[in-house]
């Protein structure tokens, strides 16, 4: 049998993190227990009001957040902040899977709008891999506003 996982993140800045990446693969920030948002209600704001009400001191407030598939198929994010900045390349990274099943010009042209829409987002490109059949279908490497690489794929 198979198990479930979740993917964690070191950052400086949890929230902004969980943003970005809820954005990146249409995910929504993990509500807090046993709260259920009304349409259109910020999750982080919720989670600043569970968190005082709990009594959590307000410098403690973005140590963790997590982001989670509302399919509930793909894995949970959990975004963890950390005192050391990121110092190497990443030895995992994530493949976004933005045109799965396209090929050639028109696989190129749907992952270059989806880094610009992520650019837009706080992205930043790093290089493009053209197609190489049989091998690669082509493919953009980006990292994320902390620097964490990733592959539009």
């Amino acid at each position: 049998m198979s198990r479930t996982f979740q993917v964690t993140f070191d950052c400086a800045d949890p929230i902004a993190q969980s943003r970005f990446w809820a954005e990146v693969l249409h995910y929504v920030i993990q509500p807090p227990p046993g709260r259920d948002l009304a349409p259109g209600e910020d999750p982080i704001d919720a989670w600043m009001e569970f968190l005082e009400q709990a009594g959590v001191p307000e410098d403690q407030r973005n140590t963790a957040s997590a982001i989670v598939d509302p399919d509930g198929d793909g894995p949970r994010l959990f975004f963890q902040k950390v005192p050391e900045g990121k110092t190497a390349k990443n030895r995992v990274h994530l493949d976004v899977r933005a045109a799965v099943g396209l090929e050639g010009d028109e696989r190129m042209a749907t992952l270059e709008a989806e880094h610009d829409r992520l650019v837009g987002l706080g992205a930043s490109r790093l290089e493009r891999h053209e197609p190489a059949p049989p091998m690669s279908g082509g493919f953009i490497v980006m990292q994320d506003p902390e620097g964490n690489e990733f592959c539009l794929d």
